[in-house]
């Protein structure tokens, strides 16, 4: 299988968000696909090729590199939204202010 297809069908397979087993039959087997995704994986190939391409982009003056995070849109942990919060007491303010006078 030549390296130009396990490219295009992993970037196809990341576009869509579709399972190995989903990729379109032009491809060929998906399993050879998966299994030179993961040989480049752990070689080190994607890494290397991204930061490649990250830094042609970066000297060519194509990346933004200003980053704004807005918490309405950084993902709690599946757990986190239903912990209970410690609101500072049971205190009302009623009694702060009794306490105060």
């Amino acid at each position: 299988m030549d390296r130009r297809t396990v490219v295009e069908a992993t970037a196809w397979r990341f576009r869509t968000g579709s399972a190995w087993r989903d990729l379109p039959e032009r491809f060929g087997s998906w399993n050879t696909i998966y299994k030179n995704f993961r040989r480049w994986a752990t070689d080190g190939v994607w890494e290397d090729l991204f930061a490649r391409v990250q830094k042609r982009a970066s000297l060519q003056g194509e990346i933004d590199w200003v980053v704004s995070v807005d918490s309405s849109i950084a993902r709690v942990h599946q757990h986190g939204a239903t912990l209970s919060r410690d609101t500072g007491g049971s205190i009302e303010l009623q009694e702060i202010r009794a306490g105060a006078a």
